[in-house]
């Protein structure tokens, strides 16, 4: 008798591996055959590694020269962070420290030393980049630039009139800033009345927090005449 053995093979692929960013080739393994032959010149080994994204077929042939196929989907996942970075305060001689939170993904690296955090602290003017990175290994930057302000003020004091025994109060007024701090507890006013001679010196302080000092010398002249009466005549 002839018998006919036409029977198919059982085809299958395992792997579900995908790629990514970092994940660059992922493999796949044929089985239910004795020969493999895999589309897209991937070759007849029973196991593939596949480097780019799309469908793959291997056809399994057995022993009785009958085939069966298998399919696998390959996709790629190479999505990137949108990688952003809050805060806009800039440094100032009082403001010595100011945050930056990066936002986005999963993990975070900054530059200049900062770390891995989401927020920093920065203590110098630069130009400040992070590198967001997503579960898929994916990455994308982001940058911002801190600037300082330490602009001192031109400090200035006006008023030269000096003190004598009539002129018993003389005025000096600061120029050059926002806020004043005058030496001898004279006070904040920009313009003071001094009644004592003396060296005085007012701190002006700008918005930003610089300070500058400037100086004024009050005198005093009270040296008395000399008195005196001539003639010596008598009635």
């Amino acid at each position: 008798s002839v018998t006919i053995d036409n029977s198919a093979p059982t085809a299958g692929i395992t792997g579900t591996t995908n790629l990514t960013c970092t994940t660059t080739s992922v493999s796949r393994t044929a089985s239910g055959g004795g020969s493999y032959s895999w589309s897209n010149g991937l070759g007849t080994n029973a196991s593939v590694n596949i480097t780019s994204a799309g469908t793959y077929t291997v056809t399994v042939t057995n022993a009785n020269g009958c085939s069966a196929t298998a399919t696998t989907a390959v996709t790629i996942d190479n999505s990137v962070p949108i990688a952003s970075i809050t805060g806009i305060t800039n440094l100032t001689c009082t403001t010595t420290s100011v945050s930056r939170t990066a936002s986005g993904g999963g993990s975070y690296s900054w530059s200049n030393g900062l770390g891995t955090n989401a927020s920093v602290n920065i203590t110098s003017a630069g130009t400040y980049t992070v590198t967001v990175t997503n579960a898929n290994g994916c990455s994308a930057t982001a940058t911002t630039v801190v600037t300082i302000d330490n602009s001192a003020p031109t400090a200035g004091i006006t008023g030269t009139t000096n003190l004598t025994c009539t002129t018993t109060s003389v005025s000096r007024t600061a120029s050059g800033g926002g806020s004043y701090s005058w030496s001898n507890g004279l006070g904040t006013n920009a313009s003071v009345n001094i009644t004592s001679a003396g060296t005085y010196t007012v701190t002006v302080t700008n918005a930003n927090g610089c300070s500058a000092t400037a100086t004024t010398a009050v005198t005093i002249d009270n040296t008395a005449p000399t008195a005196s009466i001539t003639g010596s005549t008598k009635l």
